[in-house]
């Protein structure tokens, strides 16, 4: 008996679905799975050639997807985005909010204008996509959204930006799942713990450090990627049909640990 593929006639939309550098990145990851199950993906990215080089890997293993450069920060972006979708393949399953940036510093290093900036790419962009996404989801009775928070938002340490709009992604999350269930859309969050993606090594992490994260984790093990792409394809998937409203840590246990390592 052949088995079925996870996400078979489904559509999907990665957003952040490029990398910072070359590698696997949450988007990507979550991107190439979602393809790999079966499911058709518009890639969005602001940078085309990194969207292009996720694309080049859907296509290579068989997959099916196609590329969209756009700001996500941008409600006119986000409606073409899924006027493109539902023009390309007639329909929307799936969205996954993966666009994010990092941001130091307690309330009094922070710069007002980079509060503002952090709150738009990190917050209002999953609003924003997901203010298109839902009616398209509704009129069909059935989606799921995955946004991607972080442990950081669980356990703060020293990211006093990152964290509350981290923070505000769960919030955002909770609340989309009861405004949104009557319309048989389910809403979950993913936040990741410290993975190594190339977002983080562009940021200039050392192999001391590197290390250092991996001991933190009550497994031993580094996180990647593709961690954090397994836990969206899950929660994407009909097998997580009755769960909505759930932050997944993915994180190899910190957040269960009494102090940082």
């Amino acid at each position: 008996m052949t088995s079925k593929l996870r996400l078979e006639n489904k559509v999907a939309i990665v957003t952040g679905a490029g990398s910072q550098a070359s590698g696997i990145g949450n988007g990507r990851a979550t991107a190439i799975l979602f393809a790999r199950e079966g499911a058709k993906v518009l890639l969005v990215d602001q940078n085309q050639s990194a969207a292009e080089e996720t694309l080049e890997a859907i296509r290579k293993e068989g997959g099916q997807a196609e590329v969209f450069v756009g700001d996500v920060t941008r409600a006119e972006d986000c409606r073409a985005i899924v006027e493109k979708t539902v023009a390309l393949w007639g329909k929307l399953d799936i969205l996954d909010n993966n666009v994010g940036i990092h941001g130091p510093g307690s309330v009094v290093e922070v710069k007002e204008e980079f509060w503002d900036h952090i709150m738009t790419v990190n917050v209002k962009s999953m609003m924003l996509m997901s203010k298109f996404a839902i009616p398209v989801m509704a009129a069909k009775r059935s989606g799921s959204i995955v946004n991607i928070s972080s442990i950081s938002a669980l356990r703060p340490r020293g990211l006093t930006p990152y964290s509350a709009s981290k923070g505000a992604v769960i919030a955002l999350t909770r609340a989309m799942a009861i405004d949104h269930g009557k319309d048989g859309i389910r809403v979950n969050c993913v936040a990741p713990g410290p993975v190594y993606t190339p977002m983080v090594y562009t940021l200039g992490m050392n192999e001391e450090l590197r290390d250092r994260r991996r001991r933190a984790s009550l497994l031993g093990i580094e996180g990647t990627g593709w961690d954090v792409g397994y836990a969206a394809l899950f929660l994407a998937s009909d097998e997580a049909r009755f769960i909505t409203g759930v932050v997944l840590p993915v994180d190899g246990g910190v957040t269960v640990t009494s102090a940082p390592r």
